[in-house]
């Protein structure tokens, strides 16, 4: 991992959608899907968001690749040529040669994929749409980025419903690759396949790391896999960054009680060590109404009267990390695998 300029600075990054009723279409509230983010990638890294579904990963990683337009803050992307872009203000016509150099790996393979296109024409689209070589020249790239993907030519004429979701999770990133992309964003991309699969989607992520140089965010809630394969991680709550860590520091010691409850629900393959579930009270609060005070106190079994009434904001703490809660330096939280 490279600690240089980063990929990738988000800074204040805000995204509500308007609640509108009555005939005139009133402004009477906002959903804050995502409530002020700040984080960065650097090459080679890859980095997590998780957090129960709602939490607004999706809508971050959208914002980013601009297929949603964020309501405030910055989106700093570190371009091929070394030039810095703040990816929020450019219009369409700025943004379309920056596509090329971030790309995105969606969560269902079968319905990220044409029915009516072979795989060849899947993969080559992006090439075919930048204008990058003749036809030749792309079924040369198509074949060389199935080989990358460890599928074998003979598919480049079928059609996606020919093949099991691993393997047109496998196209995906193939197509993801064609423009050679200096950040992916991963939305869950291994949620909707079997576990086996999984297994060798992720190492196939992480090979082509090693091999390209990839920066990496990935939008995931399974923390086995998250554990496996960033090197940071960013726990988000109701649209905002509660915990933002190494991933060892992390699953070793949380220091949000959030983080501790998600931590408690990882399944531990050792029968001596078995982790107490913290099973939170209530709902995930609603965006459009989020609790005054931390938005987790209602749900928090160390909150007190501070929790209440003061919004508390992402501060540095011993290890490197940074964390959004008033007791952070008094608790003590489990991680994975503590003992009972």
């Amino acid at each position: 991992m490279n600690s240089g300029n980063p990929v990738l600075s988000v800074e204040g990054l805000k995204k509500y959608f308007p609640i509108r009723r009555g005939i005139l279409r009133r402004l009477v509230g906002n959903v804050k899907a995502v409530d002020d983010v700040s984080f960065a990638i650097g090459k080679g890294e890859t980095l997590s968001l998780v957090g129960e579904s709602g939490c607004g990963k999706t809508t971050t990683s959208r914002c980013i690749l601009r297929a949603v337009q964020p309501t405030a803050g910055a989106i700093r992307f570190g371009t091929e040529d070394g030039r810095t872009v703040d990816v929020s203000g450019l219009s369409r016509t700025e943004l379309r040669p920056l596509r090329r150099q971030m790309q995105m790996i969606f969560q269902d393979p079968y319905s990220s994929l044409n029915p009516r296109m072979t795989i060849a024409d899947i993969i080559g689209e992006p090439l075919l749409v930048n204008g990058i070589g003749d036809l030749n020249a792309r079924r040369r790239r198509v074949a060389e980025l199935l080989d990358v993907v460890q599928l074998p030519l003979a598919y480049m004429n079928r059609f996606p419903h020919a093949f099991s979701g691993g393997q047109r999770q496998r196209i995906g990133i193939a197509r993801a690759l064609a423009l050679n992309p200096a950040l992916i964003v991963a939305d869950e991309p291994v949620s909707a396949l079997d576990v086996s699969v999984q297994a060798q989607i992720i190492n196939l992520l992480l090979e082509l790391q090693d091999r390209i140089g990839l920066s990496y965010l990935f939008v995931a809630h399974d923390l086995s896999v998250v554990k496996h394969v960033s090197h940071r991680v960013a726990v988000m709550y109701v649209g905002r960054i509660v915990e933002l860590a190494s991933t060892d520091a992390l699953f070793n010691t949380p220091r949000h009680p959030y983080t501790e409850a998600l931590l408690s629900a990882v399944p531990v393959p050792d029968p001596r060590k078995r982790a107490k579930r913290i099973v939170l009270a209530g709902e995930v609060a609603d965006p459009s109404r989020v609790p005054s005070g931390c938005a987790f106190h209602p749900r928090c079994r160390y909150a007190v009267e501070r929790c209440k009434v003061e919004v508390p904001t992402l501060q540095p703490v011993e290890g490197g990390g940074m964390v959004s809660c008033h007791r952070a330096k008094d608790l003590s939280l489990s991680g994975v695998a503590a003992p009972v």
